[in-house]
C-alpha cells in the first residue's frame, strides 16, 4: 500500500495518464524523469564528497594546530625553567 492507494486506483491513474499524454509520449516522459533523478543523485554525491573533503581539511588543520600548541607548551616550559632560577635568586 503506497500512500493509501490501492491497485485499482493506480490502474485508473495510469489510464488517465495515457489519455492525457498519449502512449507515444509516456516513454519520453519516463526517460526524462529518470535523467532528472540521476542528475539529483549525482549532485547529492558531489555535495557529500565536498563535505567529506572539507572535513578532511579541517582534520588536517587541527593536527597542525595541535602540533603548534605542543611546541608552544614546550617553549613555555623551557622559559619557566630558566626564569624560575632567576626568580629564586632575586
Amino acid at each position: 500500500m503506497i500512500l493509501f492507494i490501492s491497485g485499482p486506483e493506480i490502474g485508473f491513474i495510469i489510464f488517465i495518464v495515457v489519455l492525457l499524454f498519449g502512449a507515444d509520449k509516456i516513454p519520453d516522459f519516463a526517460r526524462n524523469l529518470g535523467k532528472g533523478i540521476n542528475n539529483i543523485k549525482h549532485a547529492t554525491n558531489e555535495i557529500k564528497q565536498e563535505i567529506n573533503n572539507s572535513k578532511d581539511t579541517i582534520d588536517k588543520n587541527s593536527d597542525i594546530s595541535n602540533q603548534v600548541k605542543s611546541e608552544i607548551d614546550k617553549v613555555k616550559s623551557e622559559i619557566d625553567s630558566v626564569t624560575g632560577s632567576v626568580k629564586r635568586d632575586l
